[in-house]
């Protein structure tokens, strides 16, 4: 596997990172993860904008403009056979002595990987079921993507395979949050819901995209706090995330859902394939 570090390129087994790097000392670092579209990504901006606004909080230092990164994402699928690809692009604080002296981090590492694409076909359902472990609150005001990830390692372990499920967070409320990978929406009476942020659920760039779509197509669109209840008695229900675009849901528990055949699923995920390849041609 190609991956990238600091500027170099190498293979994923030649990768080192010291044990005095604060990402792994105290979870200091951040993330983003997306896919290729023919060497594209997207909402590339809106991924770069909220690790920019990750890194400025916690005073972690970015090298490497969008430009340069994007254009390594390039040069990964070309090194792996012009095929698209699968990315994590990871900040980390850098290296400090063991304690809490920065008052900030102008050395980070910077990695990008890259893998293959796992072989989804677009449309594949997933089933889902309520998590017991509850969604924690996040350090920040907003959730960010960071090291800190083990309340969804936590709720992952729930799960025989995220391939085919997906688990549902509530917070300790008992409110509707979000998947372990994911963002989730249902439709009801042909109204558009999700999760208000102050849930404090990951704002996902796919999620802002796919209420920007609804809103254009008409569809009223509703963020708040909502009990499973109302996920579980909703016409359709779907997560969405970068990698995996939409997915539709066929149950959640023992309730039934109709899952891909969901007409509002399949409207919005068919806005989302043409902004794909709206983008395409606007490269070409």
């Amino acid at each position: 596997m190609w991956c990238w570090m600091n500027g170099e390129f190498m293979r994923a087994e030649d990768l080192k990172i010291s044990p005095f790097d604060h990402g792994f000392l105290y979870g200091a670092g951040f993330f983003e993860t997306f896919r290729t579209y023919g060497g594209n990504v997207l909402l590339f901006e809106e991924h770069m904008e909220r690790l920019h606004t990750a890194l400025e909080e916690y005073r972690i230092a970015m090298p490497y403009t969008n430009d340069e990164i994007q254009a390594v994402v390039r040069a990964l699928d070309e090194k792996s056979g012009n095929a698209d690809g699968y990315f994590r692009l990871n900040v980390s604080a850098g290296i400090h002595d063991i304690g809490l002296a920065p008052s900030l981090y102008a050395t980070p590492n910077v990695i990008l990987f890259r893998k293959e694409l796992p072989p989804v076909v677009r449309g594949a359902e997933k089933k889902a079921i309520w998590l017991e472990t509850p969604r924690n609150r996040p350090e920040s005001a907003v959730r960010h993507k960071s090291h800190n990830f083990l309340n969804n390692v936590r709720g992952r372990l729930e799960l025989p395979s995220l391939k085919d499920m997906e688990g549902l967070f509530l917070t300790n409320e008992g409110f509707v949050a979000e998947g372990v990978t994911s963002n989730i929406f249902w439709v009801k009476d042909g109204e558009l819901f999700t999760p208000a942020i102050e849930m404090g659920i990951l704002p996902g760039t796919t999620r802002a995209f796919i209420m920007e779509l609804a809103r254009s197509a008409g569809i009223v669109v509703n963020e708040g706090c909502y009990g499973k209840e109302q996920v579980e008695f909703a016409d359709e229900v779907f997560v969405t995330n970068a990698v995996q675009e939409l997915v539709p849901l066929s149950a959640i528990r023992d309730i039934l859902l109709p899952g891909a055949s969901g007409v509002y699923y399949q409207q919005l995920h068919e806005l989302y394939r043409q902004a794909i390849e709206d983008m395409k041609e606007g490269d070409s």
